[in-house]
């Protein structure tokens, strides 16, 4: 009988047990430099036992910002801070992993005042933002930027770097026929999408070497018609598989959606109200050998227990549980398992930072 605490292995990186803080936003920082607050927030995870750590996304060019409080990874003044959040994490025995991410039209931040690139000038849906269509020249730019964040990462002493691929984000949107219209190298075919995504790995691959852990956050289908489809998906997985990938998160793009669409189904696949996307993850954890993690409405030890025994999945990942209780996870070692006190209410948004409110 396999163990939610059991010992997983991420190419070169073994985590203490299956947990994972999934990317979590923390809006707290204004310049996007570690503080006193992030690293007590880190802190606290570390001491709850969390297995690995994934931090809230980094924006990998200093223009493209989606979101106000995020952390920054766009050059090296970045690095000294980030030691010293490696540093606090690794005394406890836990692992933390940089996700970078370009964000692109899934916002609606500081519109007005930059540039925001996409690979076709289609507004995305949410947000009806419209972004600028790259060029082939905006597109090397962004490879090597995004090559660069991970040189940063391996340098500040993180455990390995997660690439944010899911939730509408640039990588996501050259990913999906419904976003990617363009008629170059990097548009129409399965093949030519996924080459925007192919030559950011091997521009993070070249610059941190072949041991270093690179995981990838996808999206498991774009959840409309014409979008992209878990069929699709599941072909992108097998060829992360084959360049290089050590892990696999698998999400979807329905923000603050899940409750209201647990029991529908969509390419087959049910949402499920613990563990939305996990009957795709499922799926994907019998096509390739990498470890798969499931993301996405876990708040319970049981489900927990329940997924992990009824599939391949090799970690699970929960976020607003954690922002309630950072020790979430060390009582459940310790055999409490009591009723969590996260109740789903999405509160934790706030203007100074995202925390929950609950007393």
């Amino acid at each position: 009988m396999k163990s939610l605490f059991d010992n997983v292995k991420i190419g070169n990186m073994i985590s203490k047990n299956r947990f994972v803080r999934s990317a979590t936003w923390e809006n707290m920082t204004e310049d996007g430099y570690i503080n006193d607050k992030i690293l007590n927030i880190y802190e606290d995870l570390a001491k709850g036992e969390v297995g690995l750590i994934l931090t809230g996304y980094a924006n990998i060019v200093k223009e493209e910002q989606p979101n106000p409080g995020m952390f920054g990874i766009y050059d090296d003044s970045f690095i000294p801070g980030y030691k010293k959040l490696c540093d606090l994490v690794h005394q406890y025995g836990s692992k933390i992993v940089l996700q970078v991410a370009y964000g692109g039209t899934k916002t609606t931040y500081n519109l007005g005042e930059r540039t925001i690139f996409a690979p076709s000038p289609i507004p995305e849906k949410g947000t009806g933002t419209l972004g600028k269509e790259m060029t082939v020249e905006d597109i090397k730019y962004i490879i090597e930027a995004f090559g660069q964040s991970a040189r940063r990462a391996k340098e500040s002493g993180f455990d390995g770097i997660e690439i944010h691929g899911a939730h509408t984000y640039l990588i996501n949107q050259f990913l999906s026929p419904y976003y990617n219209r363009r008629t170059d190298s990097y548009g129409g075919s399965l093949e030519n999408r996924m080459r925007f995504l192919i030559e950011l790995y091997e521009s993070m691959r070249n610059k941190v070497g072949k041991d270093y852990p690179i995981l990838i956050k996808l999206t498991a289908t774009d959840f409309f018609e014409g979008g992209l489809s878990f069929e699709e998906t599941k072909i992108i997985c097998k060829k992360m598989e084959e360049i290089g990938i050590d892990a696999i998160e698998l999400s979807g793009n329905i923000h603050g959606k899940g409750e209201s669409l647990v029991g529908t189904f969509f390419n087959g696949f049910e949402i499920k109200s613990e563990g939305y996307f996990s009957e795709f993850a499922k799926e994907i954890s019998t096509l390739v050998k990498i470890p798969i993690i499931t993301v996405g409405g876990i708040k319970t030890f049981q489900a927990t227990i329940d997924l992990l025994n009824s599939s391949n999945i090799s970690m699970f990942a929960i976020s607003r549980p954690l922002l309630a209780e950072p020790n979430l996870i060390k009582r459940w070692k310790n055999g409490d398992l009591k009723k969590v006190k996260c109740i789903r209410c999405s509160k934790c948004r706030n203007k100074d930072g995202n925390y929950c409110i609950i007393p």
